[in-house]
């Protein structure tokens, strides 16, 4: 920060929000390196497919845990103070995983590591506070597109050292990229970055008892959150069952193939942030709304096309480019509300999305196992008729 410059002047120059992008996508990359992979390591570990869909499912229930125990945090202590313990306790976790003996300290370590997986989610509300209202939303797309980076790289990175380095090497990588970030990423952010208010500081027990009354001032959070995480769910049922897909007898491909697959989330560096700056110009509601109905219609194609690869990447591209639009539509809605009760809010909606996330993870290889690809094409797209619906309440409720 430059000398004698206030925080409410303080804006991120280009630089720095680069460099936030980049360490968003480290330190989401985490929970994603197994999506690929899980066969494999359910191999290893010889568990079936419903216990190893536990894994990823009880890492989105712990960061749902964490986020309601620490995000709201980050409306009343040091955002950088946070993230530095917060980037901390992944390490600690992902290294758990690299080691682990068997699938009950693996599925241990993903806890851990999901419960202390805040950065992604604190940052957004951190770089808000330091852009004009009028690039929120632009803002918000590029930060999302760190997350969709992340995912990428560790997806498809994922797969392909898993196939010929072995899982573990993968979270060997995980873990040496997390111990950098440890001590690289504080040095991006601003030390004084308390939020501005001239009431006194809540207690941590009032902190977390607010929610609720903010809530009650700001409704609209829970319906984007219940879609986000209905999104989110989807996204990664889908993702986890395809790599038992292919990997199955009947189709015979590698884990690398699956990594390659997750390339195709190229295509949203360059298609995210425009669709965050039309958000921008119709405004979120209306965009969410086009966004979830054209999910939806492509969601659809996981029938017809399940039994082809190539066929298989038009729906998948579909979801990809369109999942994380929905999430900065609904973002859109409670970061340009006060900066003191932005985490709080975030706290709310990303507590949905993540039990989302948690389910969706359990019943992506479970369903897989009981009915094979078209029992996890019928979840996907029955969550996004509701993600449909809830859209347009949404706009009819609250829209002026």
């Amino acid at each position: 920060m430059l000398s004698g410059e206030s925080l409410s002047d303080r804006k991120l120059s280009r630089l720095e929000l680069a460099l936030l992008t980049i360490a968003t996508a480290v330190v989401t990359a985490n929970g994603y390196y197994i999506h690929p992979i899980i066969a494999r390591i359910a191999e290893d570990f010889q568990a079936s497919a419903s216990l190893i869909g536990m894994v990823p499912a009880l890492n989105q229930l712990a960061l749902a845990l964490g986020i309601f125990l620490l995000l709201p945090l980050g409306d009343r202590f040091s955002n950088r103070r946070l993230i530095s313990f917060f980037v901390a306790g992944q390490c600690a976790g992902i290294t758990i995983m690299a080691f682990a003996a068997d699938v009950y300290w693996f599925a241990a370590g993903s806890t851990v590591l999901g419960f202390f997986t805040i950065a992604p989610y604190l940052l957004p509300s951190y770089a808000s506070k330091r852009v004009d209202p009028g690039q929120i939303g632009h803002v918000t797309a590029l930060l999302t597109t760190g997350i969709v980076m992340g995912i990428l790289l560790a997806r498809s990175g994922a797969g392909v050292i898993g196939e010929y380095l072995g899982w573990r090497a993968v979270y060997y990588l995980g873990a040496a990229l997390m111990l950098i970030t440890v001590f690289l990423l504080p040095l991006i952010m601003d030390e004084d970055d308390k939020p501005r208010d001239t009431k006194p500081a809540l207690s941590y027990s009032a902190l977390l008892m607010s929610i609720g009354p903010v809530i009650s001032r700001h409704p609209e959070v829970l319906v984007s959150g219940a879609i986000q995480g209905l999104s989110f769910g989807l996204f990664l049922s889908i993702w986890l069952a395809l790599s038992l897909h292919l990997t199955s007898p009947a189709m015979g491909y590698g884990v690398d193939v699956v990594g390659y697959l997750s390339l195709l989330a190229i295509f949203n560096l360059y298609a995210t942030p425009r669709l965050g700056r039309l958000a921008d110009r119709i405004g979120a509601r209306k965009a969410r709304l086009a966004f979830a109905v054209l999910q939806a219609l492509g969601l659809l194609l996981l029938f017809p096309f399940g039994q082809s690869i190539w066929l298989l990447t038009i729906p998948l591209l579909i979801m990809n480019i369109l999942g994380p639009t929905l999430d900065i539509s609904g973002r859109m809605l409670f970061l340009s509300e006060e900066p003191t009760i932005r985490t709080r809010l975030m706290t709310v909606y990303i507590i949905l999305m993540f039990l989302g996330g948690g389910m969706g993870s359990w019943l992506g290889p479970t369903l897989y196992a009981w009915g094979g690809w078209n029992a996890n094409a019928t979840l996907a797209v029955a969550a996004a008729l509701m993600t449909v619906a809830l859209s347009l309440y949404a706009l009819r409720k609250y829209e002026n």
